[in-house]
């Protein structure tokens, strides 16, 4: 099966019938959009990983049910909020603490405390960008976050590692980004909160949509 010519819907669908492969490639695209959500709870990397498996197993659970591709992203966020919550209340009532001690109550609260609005605004751009990539083809997500990192490689080097011609990474680069604008996660966004990359967003984020 070819990653390239693998829409969600496919994926999501031979995943429910058992297929191996096509549920490692729902894994590896949305990844990185549920360790970011669970990461806001401010959970350590072990803790992070023990609810990201968590969450992937309520979709083993839930696969069959999910009628619109579209809705996965959205699905995958909503469910890595609730275990990062339901963690953190386990936890809570498991450690051993005096009632009496100063401050452990706000101490325990502050691990789930909402961010401030413009951290909450950014971390909703994020999750949206996450989004978006895991729907693109591999090459193109992979060309795109290459060039996210700071420092980005050198052109040759991004040719290295996606085998895009180093001619071909500037046109091939516009149009994983004009794809990406037209995904279902970056118009939800756009329509409800304006244009990714504005002032006071992630740098990253701007580099990528700009």
């Amino acid at each position: 099966m070819d990653d390239e010519d693998s829409p969600i819907a496919y994926l999501i669908a031979a995943a429910a019938d058992g297929n191996p492969e096509a549920w490692q490639q729902l894994v590896d695209r949305y990844s990185a959009l549920v360790v970011s959500v669970i990461r806001r709870f401010r959970l350590s990397p072990t803790e992070t990983e023990d609810v990201a498996q968590t969450v992937w197993l309520r979709l083993v659970e839930h696969l069959s049910t999910i009628r619109e591709p579209k809705a996965l992203p959205m699905w995958l966020i909503t469910t890595g909020r609730r275990e990062a919550l339901r963690y953190l209340s386990v936890e809570r009532r498991s450690q051993p603490h005096d009632p009496l001690e100063q401050g452990w109550s706000a101490h325990a609260a502050a691990k789930a405390e909402p961010e401030p609005d413009e951290q909450l605004l950014r971390a909703e751009r994020h999750e949206a960008l996450l989004a978006g990539l895991a729907e693109l083809p591999t090459r193109s997500r992979e060309l795109l976050l290459l060039m996210m990192l700071d420092p980005a490689p050198s052109y040759a080097e991004i040719s290295r590692r996606t085998g895009i011609p180093v001619g071909s990474i500037g046109p091939t680069r516009i149009r994983a980004l004009d794809r990406l604008r037209r995904t279902p996660p970056i118009r939800a966004h756009l329509h409800n909160s304006g244009p990714l990359g504005v002032s006071g967003g992630d740098r990253h984020d701007e580099a990528t949509l700009g």
